[in-house]
């Protein structure tokens, strides 16, 4: 840390902490008729979640190094947030089964064992595996159980548009949850941050970031449909299923790769993805798709920065619309939605890196 870090440093913690101190404008958020959004805990830098067996609230952070858990209350709200991992690489993904947490860094995926009983006094971490690459570009993970059992875990490429080993990047692997039997189940994939499956088809869905510095509206980000292993989905040599890349586009065709089930738009960086099985939703929301868009960056004007909903029958997107909206205002955003999980009884938590939060969205008639 350089001289001038360590000076600023401790003005930019309390800066941070006076900013979580600060009350969220909730009533700026736009939802359906009948449902409501309430602030469930205050995360710094909260992104990926997975939720115990107890009902424990596990989150994953990329800056901070840390890892959460969170006590869950008797009003809708969190009763505690504890800090379980602490100086980790990245760990952004986190997933939880039969009993243990793992989580991924850059390179490696650890198990925190019977972690629901020794939340102020965590266990050392297991290493499952180390097997993955180190660039930290696109290098975080978001990782999930699949029905199969397996662990599916999405390697990004390590840059904004490049051609890397097909077995170790721009993929999405699985492993089993001792880390062993690694595959490759879809190559091709820029950067997926968030992946679901549907509950009535077990096929998986995935986001994908779209590559930088082809415009603001090119290429879009996508949805995407993987009902088999095997799958290419383009990238490099082709985005958004019908655009060739500038530099690698002549390599192969378009029509040689699996199109995206659908365009979500220029630069908004789709990330979690969760499909609805609940009961408080009114019954027509069931097996929807929710998506958390993290939002642009570079765009000339922002997109993204909302919850947006998917319909989809027969495998096809019939319709794609926002969910909740307000946290961009104008071209100044005061939070940037990651990550969904569904409780138990039905509501819907949405993390939220940028307001160090996570909100709680429910219904009622």
């Amino acid at each position: 840390m350089s001289s001038l870090s360590r000076l600023l440093f401790p003005a930019l913690l309390l800066f941070a902490t006076l900013a979580q101190a600060q009350p969220l404008p909730l009533d700026r958020i736009s939802l359906p008729p009948g449902f409501r959004i309430e602030l469930y805990a205050r995360v710094p830098g909260a992104r990926s979640l997975a939720l115990g067996d107890r009902g424990t609230l596990f989150v994953g952070t990329m800056d901070a190094g840390k890892v959460y858990a969170v006590r869950p209350g008797a009003d809708g709200r969190a009763a505690e947030v504890l800090t379980i991992a602490r100086g980790l690489n990245v760990p952004n993904g986190v997933a939880f089964r039969d009993g243990a947490l793992y989580v991924a860094e850059i390179d490696r995926i650890l198990r925190y064992d019977e972690i629901e009983s020794r939340l102020e006094n965590p266990p050392k971490p297991v290493l499952v595996t180390d097997r993955y690459p180190s660039d930290r570009a696109h290098g975080w993970k978001y990782i999930k159980f699949g029905p199969d059992g397996w662990l599916y875990v999405p390697v990004g490429a390590p840059c904004n548009v490049c051609e890397p080993d097909p077995d170790r990047y721009a993929l999405i692997s699985r492993i089993r949850p001792d880390g062993t039997g690694y595959q490759v189940f879809a190559r091709g994939i820029r950067n997926s941050v968030g992946f679901d499956w549907h509950p009535e088809t077990g096929v998986l869905w995935f986001n994908d970031h779209g590559r930088d510095w082809m415009g603001d509206d090119l290429p879009s980000c996508e949805l995407n449909r993987a009902p088999e292993p095997g799958m290419n989905f383009g990238f490099p040599y082709c985005h958004q299923g019908d655009t060739p890349d500038p530099e690698f586009g002549t390599l192969h065709a378009c029509s040689e790769f699996t199109p995206p089930a659908w365009k979500q738009g220029g630069h908004v960086a789709p990330d979690g993805l969760h499909f609805y099985r609940g009961d408080m939703f009114p019954p027509e929301y069931r097996n929807r798709a929710f998506i958390a868009q993290h939002g642009s960056w570079n765009r000339t004007r922002k997109n993204g920065y909302r919850v947006m909903m998917a319909t989809i029958r027969n495998g096809t997107v019939v319709r794609f619309e926002t969910f909740a909206q307000g946290w961009l205002e104008g071209q100044r955003s005061w939070g940037r939605p990651v990550d969904l999980l569904e409780l138990r009884d039905g509501s819907l938590l949405v993390s939220d890196d940028q307001a160090g939060a996570i909100y709680r969205i429910t219904y009622a008639k």
